[in-house]
């Protein structure tokens, strides 16, 4: 997990530089830059593959062609012993393999990859962009000086940058060719079987997700809010490793906090917990937004304990497990049900299908920033493609049946590997069972305390769309804090886009 950035079409090293200091926090171990004929690459280095021998840029033995990634390519083991005949390998780095294998297949590289990645690769003929089929890592780009920029996050920019736009999820960018995409997640058609096949499925993709998400070369550990999600998780995690971090937050009492308590103790993980306070919100919310790069309502509060959470579990690793997609992939969500009863089992499975496309604006925003903010690699087994496709697979009436459990499949799954009260425990998103979505809207009632009328705000904003009070005042935060507002206010993913 790292940060990239750098230019194409135009040279600017000071730019890039700038860049990569706004990016320090994403890979605090090492960093630098290539220059390429047609512009520059920079990175920012979080050590997790190969520790010693991974700095990036790589450049390949002829120091004409060079790679810096953001990520992690799981199966970078079985590219590597198709390569290794043809082409010489100076590290163990993943991100090397990904340049190999750009050098015999180009822009059809991106194709191979099985992982989380933003890439950039620059040869003698052009600098190609490529990101992965979810979107789990972030790349912006933006026209700049008669040429491109790129960067992992908006905020860093430089000054005069117009235009810019996320890269798609599932594509890649050359200034040639603009941008193509490779690879659609697809809409599986449902598979027969009954509740218990399918369980089994579900089962087998996700041991096999997360074992490739424990690949690494530093201490993992993963959230556990003790939620079904992050349990079924740490359960897998834990039968795999001889010891396991577990990190949970909330405020003093909360619903997460004991449940987390019970996990952890069932799978014998070594726990951390943090007890966090309406003070320690109010002082850090200025921050939590600023690096969230957003001001979504939903967002936020989910990103609030995200936040202490990743600065809690910094402190004793390096790679974190997270739960997001379960509930997208299995029909988690209130307003899911909602959706059922309104429009049958189609139109729930139609939504599940544009919510999972959807994550790379929201909830992966939030993990990929708050976990970096603290500099750790936030791991996302549920979002593998594998799994992505039996779980939309997976026939409506088995994920979230009108008169039963949110996300049955799920349950049935890992039901031998938790405790009863945990699997079978109502869903609570993470602002509700950590209590802070209780206290949020009365802390901000009053801050910032020089925020004019909200409803006069809002009509000055109105292109933003802004929601309530406490909206307008993360709008507020987040302009007092970026050096572009509109820049970002443009690139701001919205939950309101839910059906």
């Amino acid at each position: 997990m790292c940060g990239i950035a750098g230019t194409v079409g135009v040279r600017d090293r000071a730019a890039v530089e700038r860049m990569l200091r706004g990016l320090r926090h994403r890979g605090p171990d090492d960093g630098g830059t290539f220059t390429a004929p047609d512009g520059m690459l920079g990175h920012r280095r979080l050590s997790i593959v190969d520790v010693g021998g991974g700095r990036q840029p790589i450049v390949d033995v002829t120091g004409r062609r060079a790679i810096v990634a953001n990520g992690e390519i799981y199966n970078a083991a079985e590219l590597r012993s198709v390569l290794d005949g043809t082409h010489e390998f100076a590290s163990r780095s993943d991100s090397e393999v990904a340049l190999h294998l750009h050098t015999d297949q180009g822009a059809a590289s991106a194709k191979q990859l099985d992982g989380m990645f933003a890439i950039a690769v620059a040869d003698d003929e052009r600098v190609l962009l490529m990101r992965d089929p979810v979107g789990i890592k972030p790349l912006y780009i933006g026209s700049y000086d008669d040429g491109t920029v790129f960067a992992s996050e908006l905020k860093v920019m430089p000054a005069g940058t117009s235009d810019v736009a996320a890269l798609p999820p599932g594509c890649v960018w050359s200034a040639p060719t603009g941008v193509q995409r490779y690879h659609d997640l697809g809409d599986p058609e449902p598979v027969g079987g009954g509740l218990d096949e399918h369980s089994a499925r579900v089962r087998s993709a996700l041991e096999r997700s997360v074992e490739r998400r424990l690949i690494a070369d530093v201490p993992v550990g993963a959230f556990l809010s003790g939620g079904l999600d992050s349990s079924a998780i740490a359960a897998i995690a834990r039968s795999k490793v001889d010891r396991l971090h577990t990190f949970s937050v909330g405020l003093e009492g909360s619903d997460d906090l004991a449940a987390a308590r019970v996990v952890a103790e069932h799978l014998d993980t070594d726990h951390h917990e943090l007890v966090i306070g309406p003070q320690q919100i109010t002082a850090e919310l200025p921050d939590i937004v600023a690096a969230l790069e957003s001001f979504d309502q939903d967002l936020v509060r989910s990103a609030v304990p995200t936040w202490f959470c990743a600065r809690l579990a910094a402190n004793h690793v390096k790679v974190i497990l997270t739960g997001e997609g379960a509930d997208e992939l299995f029909g988690g969500y209130r307003y899911h049900r909602d959706v059922l009863r309104r429009g049958g089992p189609e139109a729930l499975r139609a939504e599940l299908h544009r919510s999972v496309n959807a994550l790379h604006d929201v909830n992966l925003q939030r993990v990929d920033r708050m976990t970096m903010a603290h500099s750790i690699e936030g791991r996302v087994p549920f979002l593998d493609l594998d799994l992505i496709d039996v779980g939309l697979s997976v026939p409506v009436e088995h994920r979230l049946p009108l008169d039963g459990p949110e996300k049955l499949v799920l349950r049935q799954a890992v039901a031998d590997l938790l405790p009863a009260e945990v699997v079978w425990r109502t869903k609570a998103q993470f602002d509700e069972g950590t209590g802070i979505a209780d206290v949020l809207p009365e802390l901000v009632a009053s801050f910032p305390s020089d925020l004019d009328d909200d409803e006069a705000y809002r009509r000055r904003h109105e292109a933003d769309g802004l929601r309530s009070r406490e909206e307008c005042v993360y709008h507020r935060l987040l302009v007092d804090a970026v050096p572009d507002p509109a820049l970002v206010l443009a690139n701001v993913g919205r939950w309101t886009d839910r059906t």
